[in-house]
């Protein structure tokens, strides 16, 4: 499995592109610019077949529409996260006073401990609620994307609308106790791993 790392939207949440060997890819989050994602697939000669959801807050939604529009791809988020791809409010673009997200009528949704294939790729989800009630984290391969439940020293807001700490620590302590030290993938900024986060990250050493 090949990650590519994209930037996208105005709050500049990280999009990963997850290419396995026969070239079909997945994508987990899509924030906006569509365009830059869809010239990637196409430089890099990839088929997206899924796009993975971590959440349903609009500044990782907010390309979805359109690169649906453009491949296809078969989209996936949390039951509990659903509504939010057709509700302005409750995926915050309509608290937040920017252009509403463009609503994405039809998706798959997930539970915890369903295995999503793309390829010779295969990730488990985790259901990880704080950040939101449908977060989720995809761990496959020695990585773990976390979205906005787990950052590199810090974790998501609790204070939005149905975010709940009680609920966040739970996870932390969830994510705290997997096996193994995973590269952690997160929602915003740059790159970690399950040890550091362990010994470095005092939400995540508190729930432990």
């Amino acid at each position: 499995m090949k990650i590519y790392t994209l930037s996208l939207g105005d709050m500049g949440a990280n999009c990963y592109v997850l290419a396995a060997d026969d070239k079909t890819a997945a994508a987990i989050d899509i924030g906006g610019d569509p365009e830059r994602l869809l010239d990637l697939l196409q430089k890099e000669g990839l088929t997206l077949n899924k796009i993975l959801l971590t959440h349903g807050h609009f500044d990782h939604i907010g390309g979805v529409a359109a690169v649906q529009a453009q491949t296809g791809a078969e989209v996936l988020i949390h039951e509990a996260d659903q509504i939010m791809l057709t509700d302005a409010m409750k995926n915050l673009s309509g608290l937040f006073g920017g252009p509403t997200v463009s609503p994405v009528a039809n998706s798959t949704a997930l539970q915890d401990g369903d295995v999503v294939t793309v390829g010779t790729i295969r990730l488990t989800v985790i259901h990880t609620p704080g950040h939101t009630p449908g977060s989720i984290c995809f761990r496959g391969d020695g990585n773990l994307f976390s979205g906005d439940t787990l950052f590199a020293g810090s974790i998501g807001r609790t204070d939005f609308p149905n975010g709940s700490m009680t609920q966040m620590r739970r996870s932390l302590a969830l994510l705290g106790g997997l096996s193994g030290n995973d590269a952690v993938y997160p929602g915003h900024n740059e790159p970690t791993t399950l040890d550091r986060e362990r010994q470095c990250n005092p939400y995540m050493r508190d729930c432990l």
